[in-house]
């Protein structure tokens, strides 16, 4: 079993920026494809990005593509997030997630086995 921890999540201007990284421990963090999600209240959980174990394939929902770069690194066991030109509606809870299927690049929460505790973002307007 490998632990989550995310960070990084705090209050932001709409338009500024903001890195969420997530610290893994437990077991081999490059075994695992690696991704965020995330949850404003009352909305179901939702995709945003995916990396697999070798950062060889990523992949972006529509709503944050071109804003937000998924980025990893094996020698320090994390996963980063970097969100650009945030908005308003991107105000939610944000997870990670690993996925022992390293190739895979999923967008299913369910088939994600690993969850971090999750970080607040909040965009102001």
């Amino acid at each position: 079993q490998v632990q989550l921890v995310e960070s990084g999540g705090g209050l932001v201007q709409a338009g500024g920026s903001l890195r969420l990284s997530c610290a893994a421990s437990g077991r081999t963090f490059g075994t695992l494809a690696m991704a965020w999600f995330r949850q404003a209240p009352g909305k179901e959980r939702e995709f945003l990005a995916v990396i697999t174990r070798s950062a060889a394939t990523t992949r972006y929902a529509s709503s944050v593509k071109g804003r937000f770069t998924i980025s990893r690194d094996n020698a320090k066991n994390t996963v980063y997030l970097q969100m650009n030109n945030l908005k308003p509606e991107d105000t939610a809870v944000y997870y990670c997630a690993g996925d022992t299927t390293p190739w895979r690049t999923s967008t299913n929460p369910d088939e994600y086995e690993n969850w971090g505790q999750g970080t607040q973002v909040i965009v102001s307007a």
